[in-house]
């Protein structure tokens, strides 16, 4: 299970003004900005932004100037290889350390659509005997029972983190895990693909990224 909310992209026109500095061009400049203050390309400064994203890395610097927030909740082992893009991102999540006894545990906290029924229900009372130590812990607040919390937390734990990246991030992200056998990846890369101009911007990268 993967969900991708509450998505803002930011500074497109000034990142498309800056692609035009190299030439001075910015008198072909087209974009605008609609009454819902969203950034509109116009057809010269799409042209151009496609141009460069199909020239390589080295000339569509640019897009690492669109930025892009967002919250994604995402089990654990999902984001294990998230992590792997480090350069360009900032996360701030939830936090398992400080509020893992906050709430009841129950299934919705996991991502648990392809287990199979065996597995579920055994599954199902693995959730109960964590809820069944963190009412110990929240009884006496013995650490003890804090750490069988942290240390039996299943990978499957669904974690919600606010997320900042860029075009560029972004493009690396879908041509290399469009085609992970993890179906969260599929749902992510779809997400991505739905972003104002992906289609025409990382559509144009074409899997030739960093």
């Amino acid at each position: 299970m993967l969900k991708v909310e509450r998505i803002a992209v930011m500074n497109l026109e000034n990142a498309i003004r800056g692609a035009r500095n190299p030439m001075n061009s910015w008198d072909r400049m087209d974009s605008y900005t609609d009454p819902q203050g969203n950034t509109v390309l116009g057809p010269n400064d799409l042209g151009l932004a496609i141009r460069l994203c199909s020239a390589g890395t080295d000339h569509r610097k640019f897009l690492r100037q669109v930025l892009v927030s967002m919250d994604i909740t995402a089990p654990l082992y999902w984001w294990k290889e998230f992590d792997t893009y480090k350069v360009g991102t900032v996360a701030n999540s939830t936090s398992t350390m400080h509020k893992i006894h906050a709430k009841p545990f129950s299934l919705e906290d996991f991502s648990t659509d392809h287990l199979t029924e065996p597995s579920l229900a055994v599954f199902t009372q693995w959730v109960a005997y964590l809820e069944t130590v963190r009412l110990r812990y929240m009884e006496n607040k013995d650490k003890a029972h804090w750490y069988d919390l942290i240390q039996m937390l299943p990978t499957s734990y669904n974690q919600m983190r606010t997320v900042t990246l860029n075009y560029e991030v972004l493009a690396n992200i879908y041509y290399a895990r469009r085609a992970h056998k993890l179906e969260e990846w599929h749902t992510f890369c779809d997400a991505i693909m739905e972003l104002p101009y992906a289609k025409e911007l990382i559509g144009a990268c074409g899997g030739k990224t960093e």
